[in-house]
């Protein structure tokens, strides 16, 4: 398989991902890391799986579901904003609840990292996360990124305000 390591192996979204991709995407725990405020249909995710197998060059985006072993979907991997002019792209990575810290996040990324270096050809990417969310400032730490920013006050969230860490991992 293209993206496999020891534990997982990275897949393109499919139709059958509807309920997986329900569950990640109404996921409230998670919604202060994006832009998210409220949930998401059936009906828009499934408009959403028919079109993502479209280019990356066409969407600017990539999607990709992190699978464990036994074939069971434990999470996404994305690459975001990219920019073939400037060979840079985001990534965000979300692990499902009941799949977290148990490695997948680490092996995901450092594979997507891979397919980034080798196959797009990318120069740089990027990442901004919660300035209190340690597990995954410490995940893109091991992982080569460095620290370039911080942004105050970023993103508004229930309990207040929070500040955001840029990160970046030039190859």
């Amino acid at each position: 398989m293209f993206l496999s390591s020891e534990h997982i192996y990275l897949r393109a979204l499919e139709p059958g991902d509807l309920d997986f991709l329900y569950s990640l995407e109404n996921d409230a725990t998670v919604w202060h890391v994006g832009n998210t405020l409220t949930p998401y249909s059936r009906f828009v995710l499934e408009a959403y799986l028919q079109n993502a197998a479209l280019d990356i060059y066409t969407v600017k985006q990539l999607r990709l579901v992190i699978c464990n072993q036994h074939d069971m979907a434990v999470g996404a991997i994305d690459l975001f904003d990219f920019d073939p002019m400037h060979h840079r792209a985001g990534v965000g990575i979300v692990i499902a609840a009941d799949n977290r810290n148990k490695g997948y996040a680490s092996e995901a990324l450092d594979l997507l990292l891979h397919y980034c270096r080798n196959t797009l050809q990318l120069h740089q990417v990027y990442c901004t996360i919660t300035a209190t969310n340690q597990a995954s400032i410490n995940l893109f730490l091991k992982a080569g990124f460095e620290q370039v920013g911080l942004r105050k006050d970023w993103l508004r969230r229930p309990d207040g305000w929070a500040d955001v860490v840029e990160m970046q991992r030039i190859f």
